[in-house]
This record gives structure tokens, C-alpha cells and sequence, in this order.
């Protein structure tokens, strides 16, 4: 077994509130700056960074997790994560197609940009990432745990799009097996209030949900993994397994 310094909800230049400067090679240096050693992508109901974040990533020594921060028909924020790039692409594309289309304004909601593995600008996303999709809760879940993947709530203890503050409770399905917080100070109240989080023996996390380079976790969530034999895709897979409960 290993700890391994996490934070596994990041957004690059690509989520229109993420700052230009969140390239995914800016956020590798400063993952590994700041002691990380795994990180996972997870831009705005889109994973068109991904794979120059798991390239740039795992040449220097990052296990990458490709993954999106979806927003909800019921307009809540919810993680999901894969074992692999190939599923996220799919799910990728999958969310495309069910995305409200609405051009993007740029000089309200900030710019769209799609990066190489060498940082460099190869496109930009015309339609606004922010809105919400046409995917209930129960569907995302299912459609993310279909493609191997874990999906469960986002920063469950702020007021903007998260779980509790949408729907006034955690609910008791879909099924989650995990939760987020954005502040692991809020644990304690949080498992109070919703008894629920702990009767089910939910697997919690923290993490940054960065839009800015320095917003980035410093030390990062520490997770115990077993690592034997050691792979990049291994601890990846074991990470989800961990996550759904089963670690």
C-alpha cells in the first residue's frame, strides 16, 4: 500500500471560467510543484483536453485521469471519472450530443481553447460548456458506470450546483458510492446533518476544483492504494475501484 497525493477535480483553459493560463502542461508543473501525484482533468461537460493532459502527464511522471465535471438536467455538478482515456473520449462524445447548443460568448464567459500536447492552441469550443445538459442524475450515473467509470457528487458543501443545496438532501439514488468536498473542514457537519453519507459508509475526497494555476492542491488529498505490481494503469484502476467502494 501507498499514499498517493490527489486532486482529482481540475479544469484547464478549455472550461470557460478556467483562466487561459490552465494548459495542461502549466497544470503538470504545477501538480508536480505542489507534491501531487495523481491528477485528474475534469472540464466543464467536455474531455477534449484530455488527451494532451494524459500525454503531457504521464512523460513527466503524473498518473493522469481523464474525466469531466458534468452538469446535470437537475443542474447539479457531478465527478466522473474512467479507467482510461479511450472511455472518457466516448463519454465525451456521448455528452455532445446531448449538450444544449448556445454559442459561447467569449468576453462574458471567458474563452474555450483546445490544446496539443505541446500547449499549443489546435481549437477552440464554439457552444457554452457552463449550461446544464439533458442528463438526469440517474442516467449520468448510469451511463458513466456502464463505461467502467465512477461519477458522484460534486463539492457537496457549497451552495453553486452542488447536491445538497439543488435538492435540499442527499439523495438516496442513484446509488453513489463517493462524495466531494471543497473544504475537508466541512466532513464533521456534513455527516451530521445527512446521516446518510455515513450509514452507506460513502468514501469522501476533497479537492481543489482549480480554475487558476494556484488553485491547484498543495500536498493534495491522500488516498492508500495498493500499488502492487506497480503501473500507472494499475493505480489508476485501483483509484476507481477505491472510489466505488470497493477499495
Amino acid at each position: 500500500m501507498s499514499l498517493y497525493a490527489c486532486d482529482l477535480h481540475i479544469h484547464s483553459c478549455l472550461s470557460p471560467c478556467g483562466d487561459d493560463d490552465m494548459t495542461p502542461g502549466n497544470i503538470v508543473g504545477m501538480s508536480l510543484l505542489n507534491g501531487l501525484q495523481i491528477v485528474a482533468l475534469t472540464d466543464h461537460n467536455s474531455t477534449k483536453n484530455c488527451p494532451a493532459f494524459f500525454k503531457i502527464a504521464k512523460d513527466n511522471g503524473i498518473i493522469p485521469v481523464a474525466g469531466m465535471e458534468l452538469t446535470t438536467a437537475e443542474d447539479i455538478h457531478v465527478v466522473c471519472l474512467f479507467r482510461d482515456l479511450e472511455s472518457a473520449m466516448d463519454f465525451g462524445k456521448f455528452v455532445e450530443k446531448r449538450r444544449f447548443k448556445i454559442k459561447n460568448e467569449a468576453e462574458i464567459f471567458g474563452r474555450q481553447l483546445v490544446t496539443d500536447e505541446n500547449d499549443e492552441i489546435c481549437g477552440e469550443e464554439e457552444n457554452l460548456l457552463l449550461n446544464a445538459s439533458d442528463l438526469s442524475l440517474d442516467e449520468a450515473f448510469s451511463e458513466v458506470t456502464g463505461r467502467g467509470g465512477v461519477c458522484y457528487p460534486a463539492h457537496i458543501d457549497r451552495s453553486s450546483n452542488g447536491i445538497i443545496a439543488m435538492l435540499g438532501d442527499f439523495p438516496p439514488e442513484p446509488h453513489f458510492t463517493a462524495f466531494e468536498l471543497n473544504d475537508i473542514a466541512s466532513l464533521g457537519g456534513c455527516r451530521e446533518k445527512f446521516p446518510i453519507l455515513s450509514e452507506r459508509g460513502l468514501v469522501h475526497i476533497a479537492s481543489s476544483d482549480a480554475h487558476y494555476l494556484t488553485d491547484i492542491s498543495d500536498g493534495g488529498f491522500g488516498i492508500e492504494i495498493d500499488d502492487e505490481e506497480y503501473s500507472s494503469n494499475l493505480v489508476r484502476n485501483r483509484l476507481i475501484d477505491y472510489l466505488l467502494g470497493r477499495g
